[in-house]
């Protein structure tokens, strides 16, 4: 099983260290699609227009979770407090684009997130879908 290589597999399950969650420089925003907004309302038991108003911000024609404190506000101790709810940003955390490359994994996920090397192994198939997913946030 090889936990180097996203093209040949990855083998990852998550902690829960919460380190994902934590800002690092420029890893900065969680973008909501309405669907997002949708879920976590529903897990709060509000409105999606209320959820909007009372814990996201426009950046760029986006919206996104307003965590003007840093870190993500759902973040309680180490463990995400919406985890049902969380966005597809969250859901498809470490499989994003950016991070595909063999070098890019290593730098950015491998380096720092407990979960890589343990657990099952995700195929490339599932990669790629998990991918797709982060990349329909934008369009």
């Amino acid at each position: 099983m090889n936990h180097e290589s996203p093209k040949k597999g990855v083998q990852f399950e998550c902690q829960g260290s919460g380190k994902c969650c934590t800002s690092r420089g420029t890893h900065g925003y969680v973008y909501l699609t309405l669907k997002d907004r949708r879920r976590l309302a529903k897990f709060f038991n509000i409105l999606t227009a209320r959820f909007t108003r009372e814990y996201c911000k426009k950046v760029g024609g986006w919206f996104v979770l307003d965590e003007s404190k840093g870190d993500c506000r759902f973040l309680k101790g180490k463990r995400c407090s919406v985890y049902e709810g969380r966005p597809i940003q969250c859901r498809t955390w470490p499989f994003w684009p950016e991070h595909m490359s063999p070098r890019a994994w290593r730098r950015e996920v491998a380096v720092f997130c407990p979960g890589v090397g343990k657990g099952r192994l995700y195929s490339p198939e599932e990669i790629a879908r998990l991918v797709k997913e982060t990349k329909d946030i934008f369009r």
